[in-house]
C-alpha cells in the first residue's frame, strides 16, 4: 500500500489533528475537585471490594456509599471554585 498525495493527511502517518478540539480540554480535568472525587471513588471501590471478599457487609456498604457520594463531593468542590472554569 503506497501513500499518495490525495489521501487524507495524517491517517497513515499516525497523527490526526482535530482542529479546535484541544482548546476545549486544555486542563484535562486536573483540578482539586476532580482528583478528590476520583480518589474517593477508588477508595470506595477498594473498601467495597474488600468488604465483599472478607464477608464484611458493613464495610461493603460503606465502600459503596463512598463511591456513590464521590461525584457529589466533586460537584460541591467545583461549585466552591476548586474545579475547572465554566465554559
Amino acid at each position: 500500500m503506497s501513500s499518495s498525495s490525495d489521501e487524507t493527511p495524517g491517517v497513515l502517518s499516525g497523527t490526526l489533528s482535530l482542529s479546535g478540539a484541544s482548546s476545549s480540554h486544555d486542563d484535562h480535568g486536573s483540578t482539586p475537585a476532580a482528583w478528590t472525587a476520583v480518589l474517593l471513588c477508588i477508595i470506595g471501590f477498594l473498601l467495597g471490594g474488600a468488604g465483599l471478599v472478607a464477608s464484611m457487609p458493613a464495610l461493603a456498604v460503606v465502600g459503596g456509599a463512598l463511591a456513590l457520594v464521590s461525584p457529589l463531593v466533586g460537584k460541591i468542590m467545583s461549585a466552591m471554585g476548586l474545579g475547572a472554569a465554566a465554559k
